[in-house]
């Protein structure tokens, strides 16, 4: 069984950082892409970063390249989202995805975790 456990959500100021971490296991870590998505309340769920495991490859949307920055420890079969000079939009419940291409369409990831929560105040 395929499971994706994130950790590391919680509160910042605007300008800080947090730091996501997204645990996988039940699965070939290195033939898997993992993705980072977010949805704000009352909006829809949006594609934030994503990375290769085997290759690399990676993919951040607009709204955050320069500030967060994905990566991955093999080892541990985990993927990292650091995400500094947060801002109050990057508000929202962060989700990693597990699939087959590091693509930021949901289409792609057939294994999900549950969530965790970020809030950046102002």
């Amino acid at each position: 069984e395929v499971k994706l456990v994130e950790s590391g959500g919680g509160l910042a100021q605007a300008g800080g950082s947090l730091s996501l971490a997204c645990a996988a296991s039940g699965l070939t870590f290195e033939d898997y892409a993992i993705g980072w998505f977010r949805q704000a309340p009352g909006k829809e769920q949006e594609a934030v970063s994503s990375i290769h495991a085997g290759d690399g490859t990676t993919y951040y949307a607009d709204s955050v390249k320069g500030r967060f920055t994905i990566s991955t420890d093999n080892a541990k079969n985990t993927v990292y989202l650091q995400m500094n000079d947060l801002r109050p939009e990057d508000t929202a419940v962060y989700t990693c995805a597990a699939g087959v291409v590091p693509l930021p369409d949901e289409e792609y990831y057939g294994h999900w975790g549950q969530g965790t929560q970020v809030t950046v105040s102002s």
